[in-house]
């Protein structure tokens, strides 16, 4: 853990974890404030969409200026501008005056002024962080961002108790300040440089070049966001039926986000070579533990299930993230992890409908096996487009090779072999 001792990585690290602790607080306050404002579940769905769709729609394109312009002064304007907002939000609460088409406006504004700062700062690891160490430095990072975020909620209790609902914004507020203030103090020591000649549209177009010409980045990204797809709504909606009582609901997530930690702590110790193997074949053996939750009927067993899907979930975008930053050029990093992050948002906006239909139209205990069974299929599928494309990788090397080989030869030489 000797990047925790690194001043720049040190800053990054605790800067991204005040954040994640405000993301996660303000994600309950918004929530709870839509229910406490209309009483209507269909409110607080409401919301949650507008936390996601900006982000779907805008991240891979405004992750073109995280390329393009100065990573750091990008990221701390957006941490600056969402301050901005979250104090309009706050002064309009006290005034009265935050109803739910307000509260909407705000979550989709904010999410959309934040939707390039994910993928700037998961491309910024690589300007501070030995080309060596990056899988160490994710990790270490999603150890933050997944405690911090699991830590936010249950802070909104005491927050209501002892303040109010505006304390919480401000609090949210000052996290994201308390993020600027880390970043600017993050020396870059390799800086993006603006590439002035290179217009918004020829830069996206040269993003998604680069990611096509690694196909293992594009079939791990395309494979992690058909997961989340198939699975993300079952640990909310799904999980609700399954415990059918609150206090076992709010216990059992709770496991589940502890195993996640120690899953991404896990793994920041590790070195794995294999990356994107590694990550496809995470998604399988979360789907094995995944299967059963419909059927068990103890509060242990359940937990048992969750902290093997816990653990398995660290698996499935730390070594994603290594790898795109590996396998992609520095000029295009921020938008091959702006697709990553556009498809992440897209899938969690669908996914408690996917859930939702599914038991439905099937009930828990086969819903929770068939979603399962998708997950066992779709890692073993990328698994093996995984092993064609390192073939036809290694054909065509060899191929090239020979190429060179021929072309080197004297003409005495190549006529002789005819």
């Amino acid at each position: 853990m000797s990047l925790l001792r690194d001043r720049d990585f040190q800053l990054l690290f605790v800067g991204q974890a005040v954040s994640r602790f405000g993301d996660g607080l303000y994600t309950a306050a918004t929530a709870w404030l839509a229910w406490s404002l209309t009483k209507d579940p269909t409110a607080v769905a409401v919301v949650s969409v507008s936390a996601f769709a900006p982000a779907f729609l805008a991240t891979f394109v405004s992750a073109s200026y995280a390329d393009r312009y100065d990573r750091r002064k990008l990221m701390i304007a957006t941490d600056l501008a969402r301050v901005a907002v979250v104090a309009v939000a706050a002064v309009l609460l006290s005034l009265g005056l935050l109803d739910l088409p307000l509260l909407v406006v705000t979550t989709a504004l904010l999410a959309l002024i934040g939707a390039p700062f994910a993928p700037a700062r998961n491309a910024i690891v690589t300007q501070i962080v030995p080309a060596d160490r990056l899988q160490q430095a994710n990790g270490l990072l999603q150890v933050a961002f997944r405690a911090a975020f699991f830590v936010g909620p249950l802070m909104l209790a005491p927050l209501l108790a002892y303040g109010s609902m505006r304390a919480a914004l401000v609090v949210n507020g000052l996290t994201f300040l308390g993020s600027a203030v880390a970043v600017a103090g993050i020396r870059v020591t390799r800086p993006v440089l603006a590439a002035g000649q290179v217009g918004l549209w020829a830069d996206l177009a040269a993003g998604l070049r680069a990611v096509r010409a690694a196909p293992d980045v594009l079939v791990v990204i395309v494979t992690f966001v058909l997961a989340l797809a198939l699975t993300s709504g079952f640990l909310t909606v799904g999980l609700v039926a399954v415990v059918g009582q609150g206090g076992r609901y709010g216990l059992l997530l709770g496991i589940a986000g502890v195993a996640e930690v120690v899953g991404a702590l896990l793994l920041a110790g590790l070195r794995m070579r294999g990356l994107a193997l590694a990550a496809v074949l995470a998604w399988a053996l979360l789907g094995i533990f995944r299967a059963p939750l419909g059927i068990v009927t103890s509060t242990t067993g359940a937990a048992v299930l969750l902290i093997a899907t816990g653990l398995a979930s660290a698996l499935t975008d730390i070594p994603l993230i290594a790898l795109v930053q590996q396998r992609i050029p520095s000029r295009h990093l921020a938008k091959a992890l702006g697709l990553w992050e556009a498809g992440v948002a897209g899938a969690l906006a669908v996914s408690p409908f996917v859930a939702s239909t599914t038991i439905a139209l099937t009930g828990v205990k086969d819903a929770f096996l068939l979603s399962g069974a998708a997950l066992v299929v779709l890692a073993m599928t990328a698994a093996l487009t995984l092993a064609r494309t390192a073939r036809a990788r290694r054909l065509g090397q060899s191929r090239n090779g020979l190429s060179r080989y021929e072309a080197e030869q004297p003409a005495v030489g190549r006529e002789s072999v005819r």
